[in-house]
């Protein structure tokens, strides 16, 4: 299992919300670049990158500061947020993205997603983020009535291979993830699984390896300490 250290950007600074609220921000960096290439010589191999402003927006706002992400790190770089057409797939993955992540616009335009699968297959990923069970979009201010699991099926349906679930109510709280969840999810044939939100225990790191869960985006739990990137890779990658 892959673990991915989140960078979340706003305003230009890598930064972490409690539970999706963008009024309940706290500033880690003001260098998004430095902080990303702390985490690989920390020994990361993949990062998970994601422009908030772009979320909302549905702009590729901090495109430049994941442009420099990519170059400087060299590493497998996902990025999600304010993707919206096949072009900024394109402009991504030509900037040496390794994967593009559709979020709300895989929701509101479904032939997006097949269009995109259609052109880039596995470099394009889609992120579903929940909140009682029901899919969130807008930078997670809407939350629709869509079935998240069977939002994912309907995905896999489609060509896609990897999703990252995100449970917000867990996200950025330190309180732990959705376990039972994610033991749902991996069940899906043919679906590549992406654990995301509350991540907070090395225990819970070996427990989404073992059921199937093929990578795990950690935020918080880095950045306030609770989770090593060494020790996390060490446990998850190299076993």
């Amino acid at each position: 299992m892959y673990i991915y250290p989140a960078i979340d950007i706003r305003g230009g600074n890598a930064v972490r919300l409690f539970n999706g609220d963008y009024s309940k921000e706290k500033v880690y960096s003001i260098n998004p670049v430095e902080v990303a290439c702390r985490f690989k010589a920390e020994g990361a191999s993949r990062l998970h990158v994601v422009d908030l402003d772009g979320a909302l927006e549905g702009e590729l706002v901090n495109k430049d500061i994941i442009k420099n992400i990519v170059s400087q790190t060299g590493l497998f770089v996902e990025v999600g947020g304010g993707v919206r057409t096949v072009n900024r797939i394109s402009e991504y993955l030509s900037s040496g993205v390794s994967r593009v992540i559709l979020g709300s616009a895989a929701v509101e335009d479904f032939s997006l997603v097949e269009s995109a699968v259609k052109f880039f297959g596995g470099k394009v990923a889609v992120g579903v983020d929940a909140l009682g069970g029901k899919v969130a979009i807008g930078g997670w201010k809407t939350v629709t009535d869509i079935d998240a699991y069977d939002f994912c099926r309907k995905l896999r349906d489609a060509g896609v291979r990897t999703v990252i679930c995100t449970d917000i109510s867990r996200d950025g709280a330190l309180a732990g993830t959705n376990l039972a969840a994610y033991r749902k999810l991996v069940k899906i044939d043919g679906l590549k699984i992406i654990a995301s939100g509350g991540i907070t225990y090395y225990e819970e790191l070996l427990k989404l390896r073992d059921m199937g869960v093929r990578g795990a985006v950690v935020g918080k739990a880095i950045y306030d300490g609770a989770i090593e990137v060494s020790k996390a890779v060490e446990l998850c990658e190299r076993c």
